[in-house]
């Protein structure tokens, strides 16, 4: 969302609005996953990430060097930025063949590694990613993601193993200020480095990771802080610049909101929003730049309009003040705005 967020009332059976709406400006400098997730937790991202160089090879030779030696591997395959599917599908049988890791980067911060799970083995890949990460700290790279792949050549499909080896967060975020029940849903405790993110439960895929969340909004949990991560929209959808993909995965999401909002229970506050764009419609594969919707509903929630936020940090300021904490560092607090 770019531009106003004004939904009015239509006269004769139009919209009826019963939560908050409105959009969010990113205050973090980049327009990761890790920026996105820390500054809607209270923790903008306010220096810059070190990236990898557009040109071949993009890594330094130092690095490349001392992760061959390390991780025991005959050498690494790709060294540019790239598509994840499509420099598996390029260099996935030469990788079999050689046994020689995948290693590609983004216009992120981040250091890929792709690698087969059966010829490769998905254990060896999450050690060499490891070593990944002790090494690109110091070029202060923000994650390392393990790429496992599997299937034969010119069939190569990534698994649901995939797993991200995340900075820590730089100084203490919503999660780790709360003190009840945190459930992680997804890629969330590897976003967070693991810091406060409480039970984990991993899913795979918008289907899966519905279930999970009806399953969790629907127990018997107290004071609960829950998170999850809907990652199909920016890994299959948005990255892919799959609009028909995107549009149907929408809307599949919708059908399964009235279920979600069935379970909400009085004093309870859902958010929906997004930790960067992905736009399908946009060249290239990697993330956009842009604002993203802020959408908060439940019982006691009313219908009011939010505006455009001057940042993300205005969500996790506004879940300390619902969930009773102490002020956050960043933010500002539109709880006051929806509170009925």
């Amino acid at each position: 969302m770019s531009g106003g967020v004004a939904l009015p009332n239509l006269p004769g059976g139009g919209i009826a609005i019963s939560g908050a709406y409105g959009a969010a400006r990113e205050k973090s400098l980049g327009k990761d996953t890790p920026s996105g997730h820390w500054e809607m937790a209270g923790v903008p991202v306010l220096t810059e990430w070190g990236y990898f160089p557009r040109r071949e090879p993009c890594f330094p030779t130092a690095l490349t060097d001392a992760l061959i030696v390390r991780a025991g591997v005959p050498g690494l395959l790709g060294n540019r930025h790239a598509s994840g599917t499509e420099i598996i599908a390029e260099l996935g049988d030469a990788h079999v063949t050689s046994g020689k890791p995948i290693a590609y980067t983004s216009g992120d911060s981040v250091f890929q590694i792709a690698a087969h799970e059966d010829s490769f083995g998905l254990e060896r890949l999450y050690d060499i990613c490891a070593i990944a990460r002790q090494l690109v700290d110091a070029y202060n790279i923000g994650r390392v993601i393990a790429r496992p792949f599997a299937g034969a050549a010119g069939q190569f499909t990534r698994t649901g193993n995939r797993r991200d080896y995340s900075q820590p967060p730089p100084e203490p975020t919503l999660l780790d200020r709360f003190g009840g029940t945190t459930i992680s849903i997804g890629k969330i405790g590897d976003i967070f480095a693991h810091q406060g993110t409480g039970r984990i439960i991993k899913a795979n895929g918008n289907a899966e990771l519905w279930q999970k969340t009806l399953a969790v909004a629907g127990g018997a949990d107290e004071n609960l802080l829950a998170l999850t991560n809907f990652v199909d929209f920016d890994t299959l959808y948005g990255h892919r610049r799959d609009i028909a993909g995107y549009a149907a995965a929408l809307e599949a999401f919708d059908t399964m909101l009235p279920r979600f909002e069935a379970l909400l229970r009085p004093g309870d506050l859902a958010v929906i929003t997004a930790d960067h764009g992905c736009d399908p419609t946009w060249p290239g594969t990697d993330h956009t730049r842009e604002n993203v919707p802020v959408l908060a509903f439940g019982p006691g929630i009313r219908a009011a309009e939010l505006g455009v936020r001057e940042s993300f940090a205005d969500i996790g300021q506004t879940l300390a003040g619902h969930l009773g904490l102490t002020p956050l560092a960043h933010g500002r607090s539109f709880l006051p705005e929806i509170r009925a």
